[in-house]
Formats: C-alpha cells, sequence, structure tokens
C-alpha cells in the first residue's frame, strides 16, 4: 500500500548541518522507498512569522531548494513545490482555523515558550507575539491535511505539532466527515539515530540560538571554522573523556556508521585530544557533504532551473489541493469557483428555457399556447376535449417529456403517445432551443 510522506523547512535563514541531519536527510531517504508517495516543500509563509526581510526570505527558499536537490531529492519521483505556490494551503488554513480550538493552541510550545519569556521579563503574557506564531500549528496543520500525508518527517520537538494536527483532522472529520476519514490524521516518522542535533553551544542546533554549524555556505573552511567552535569540557589530551554526555560525540555519531562511532567512543576514553577529535568530525562529516556541495553550488549559479522546478512541483501539488479544496468545500458548506460557474451554467440554461404556458377554452375545446422567455408565442396546441388533459400535456411538456416526428416538412410533437401540436421546421427549432 502507497503510503504519503510530506515535510517542509521553513526558509528563514540558511541551511545549517541540523537541518540536513534532522529533516533533509531521513526525508530523501523516505522518499526513495518503495511504495511511498513523497511531497517536499518549501514552508514560505511560515517564514514570515519571524522574519521581515524579504530579500532574506527569497535568498533562503533558493538556498533550501538547491539544498534539497543537492541532497539527492528527485523532482521527478517526488512532488517538490513552494508553499506559497499552493493558494488552496491558505484558505484551507482558514477553514481549520474554524474548528479548533484556542485552548489548543495556548499549549503550543513555541507560543509558551515566548509566554514564559515575557513573564520572565515583567512585560505583558502577549507582548509582541503575532498571530502567525500563535496559529501557526494550523497552517502547519493544513500543509499535511490537505494532502492526505500519512507521515511527517520531522526532529522530536515536532512532534507536538503532529499530535495537534490529528487532533484538527479528527474534529473536522466528527463535524463535517459524515461517517467518513476526509481528512487523514498523519503520524511522525523520526530517525531515532539522529534525534535532535546539538549546536555549537550544546543546544539544540537552531538559527534562534545562534549556534549552527554551516552545511554548503562558506564551504569547507567555514564548515571547519565551526567545528573549531564546538564547546568542549577542559580536558586535556591523553586524559580520558566520556563520550556519552559530549556533543561533540552526538555530531559524530549523526554521521558515523555504528563501526565508526564505537571507535571514536574507544578513542575519547584513550585519551584524544578535543582538537584531533574535532579534525575527524569535520573529515567524516566533509566526506558526506562534499559531492552535495558541488551539486548546491551549481544550482545556486544557475537559479532558473530550480524556478523551473518548483512551478513543475506546484502543478503537480495543485491536482491534487485543488479538487480537495472544492470538496472541503462543498462539505464547510461553501460553494467552489466550480460550482458557481456550474451554477451560473445552469442559471443561464434555465433562463433560456424559461418558458409560459397559457391555457384557454376555444370555440372548439381546450387549448394551451407555448411562450418562450421573451414572452413569444413558440406553437399553438391542438385541440383538447378535456381541460385536465390539455394540463397534463402542458406539464409534461414543460418538464421536456416529449418526441418529435418529422413527416416532410411538418414536424409532430407527442407527449406519451398523444399528439400536441403539429409544427413548423422554425417551431420546432425554438421549442427545442427552450426546452
Amino acid at each position: 500500500m502507497t503510503q504519503r510522506v510530506l515535510t517542509g523547512i521553513t526558509p528563514s535563514g540558511t541551511p545549517h548541518l541540523g537541518n540536513y541531519a534532522g529533516a533533509i536527510r531521513p526525508a530523501v531517504r523516505a522518499s526513495t522507498q518503495p511504495d511511498t508517495d513523497a511531497f517536499f516543500f518549501l514552508a514560505d509563509y511560515h517564514a514570515l512569522i519571524k522574519c521581515e526581510d524579504p530579500q532574506r526570505v527569497a535568498r533562503s527558499r533558493l538556498e533550501i531548494a538547491a539544498t534539497w536537490i543537492a541532497a539527492g531529492l528527485d523532482p521527478e519521483r517526488v512532488t517538490f513545490y513552494r508553499q506559497s505556490d499552493i493558494p488552496e494551503i491558505p484558505e484551507f488554513s482558514w477553514i481549520l482555523t474554524c474548528v479548533t480550538n484556542k485552548g489548543l493552541m495556548n499549549r503550543a510550545h513555541a507560543y509558551k515558550a515566548s509566554v514564559d519569556q515575557n513573564t520572565a521579563k515583567g512585560v505583558e503574557p502577549d507582548d509582541g507575539i503575532n498571530m502567525g506564531l500563535f496559529s501557526y500549528p494550523i497552517l502547519m496543520a493544513a500543509d499535511i491535511l490537505l494532502f492526505n500525508a500519512n507521515w511527517v518527517p520531522v526532529g522530536r520537538d515536532q512532534i507536538q505539532h503532529l499530535e495537534m494536527a490529528r487532533d484538527i483532522a479528527n474534529r473536522f472529520n466528527h463535524l463535517y466527515g459524515q461517517g467518513q476519514t476526509l481528512l487523514t490524521p498523519p503520524y511522525e516518522l523520526i530517525d531515532d539515530s539522529v534525534a535532535t542535533l546539538p549546536g555549537l553551544d550544546g543546544r539544540k542546533m537552531s538559527k534562534s540560538y545562534d549556534n549552527t554549524i554551516p552545511l554548503f555556505e562558506g564551504g569547507p573552511a567555514l564548515l571547519q571554522s565551526a567545528i573549531n567552535s564546538i564547546v568542549t569540557d577542559s580536558k586535556l589530551p591523553g586524559e580520558p573523556k566520556e563520550a556519552e554526555g559530549s556533543h561533540l560525540f552526538d555530531l559524530y555519531k549523526a554521521f558515523a556508521s555504528d563501526e565508526q562511532a564505537q571507535q571514536f567512543k574507544h578513542e575519547l576514553k584513550d585519551g584524544l585530544g578535543w582538537g584531533d577529535a574535532k579534525k575527524k568530525l569535520f573529515e567524516l562529516i566533509n566526506t558526506e557533504l562534499s559531492p552535495m556541495r558541488a551539486i548546491y553550488d551549481d544550482l545556486m549559479a544557475h537559479p532558473e532551473r530550480l524556478e523551473d522546478m518548483l512551478l513543475d512541483g506546484a502543478a503537480k501539488a495543485r491536482q491534487i489541493a485543488t479538487p480537495m479544496i472544492q470538496e472541503l468545500r462543498a462539505r464547510v458548506g461553501l460553494r467552489s469557483p466550480q460550482q458557481m460557474q456550474q451554477l451560473e451554467q445552469a442559471s443561464k440554461k434555465e433562463k433560456v428555457k424559461s418558458v409560459r404556458v397559457a391555457s384557454f377554452r376555444g370555440e372548439q375545446g381546450f387549448q394551451f399556447r407555448l411562450f418562450d422567455a421573451a414572452d413569444k408565442e413558440v406553437f399553438l396546441s391542438v385541440v383538447f376535449a378535456d381541460p385536465k388533459q390539455a394540463g397534463q400535456m402542458s406539464k409534461q411538456l414543460q418538464a421536456g417529456e416529449y418526441r418529435l416526428e418529422t413527416a416532410e416538412d411538418v414536424h409532430q410533437l407527442f407527449v406519451q403517445d398523444i399528439l400536441v401540436a403539429e409544427l413548423t421546421t422554425e417551431q420546432k427549432d425554438r421549442l427545442v432551443a427552450v426546452l
């Protein structure tokens, strides 16, 4: 059974080693698995929450797109797009906002952390907190649920957001599903061998902490310089060092095989100096990154190639997003643009087919005249002895229950095998037009 895997990275800065090891690498690996339908996107709407520098956002979008391709993402095999190229996403986000309890958002880690910081400063709890930060788990849910993703590769710090996405999906299904699972509850996909990568100071590697290790930017020289800045203890060369709890060892494990990690652990215990340990870490990471860096540099020099890939990916994504949002609009009671167009066409058709019947009693019996929307007579019926029969014939005629037979230049109109009128060719054509 095919499983859909979806993930994205916020383009608010230059990709770093934590982005690669914690999200990009496991996601690219997942995309190559059999029976996997992989979606990758640049979460540029999310970038607006914290970044107010348009040039930085634009540059970061290119850098992250180039990073993914360099890391082995195949845009022919997967769906690779920018979030902002899919207008259905923000629309769906608003729909989900209207079914999400505020209390759920109050519990979001990022929001609570900002409130705690404000409280510690002695200012208003919500000081400086915009609605983007408060409600971005809903936008994240929209990113995922619009495409009914089964799995989302994330770091452990993002598990709460997947739990929220499931809660939102289940609530929407309960309110509007009518017993159906309209939105697929997603689950996190975590590489247990990676977990959250530590930064230079031991905290989670994050642009917010300014403790990141560059991925491609600056080449090997900047990578070496950053690794040399990793905080270690004060033990000298020759002194035994504990690998467990060492930020440097945690980074090494993220790029080493089990055998390499065990060897490195023994070397530290035997007194390997931190300087030499950092050289080994650089060599290990640079060996993996060097071929990717060459591809990255080439793509950054030709951004038009990236643009074509992203636009092609958006077209593929919208083949799913467009019918999905139309279905969701209908479920919540909103008409989709397509439905509005159909309604307008039906309305025009009704106007064209709008007819009026005038019944009367003549000298020979009961008859009726059929008029078109412009109130012009289309034809006069034959005479009926019974007024009820004349009325029944006119009603069935207006309902389209009739047939025409042509003999020479005369067109005979029948309802239930009863002759209703004999028409000229002009009258027959007008009748067909209005009915």
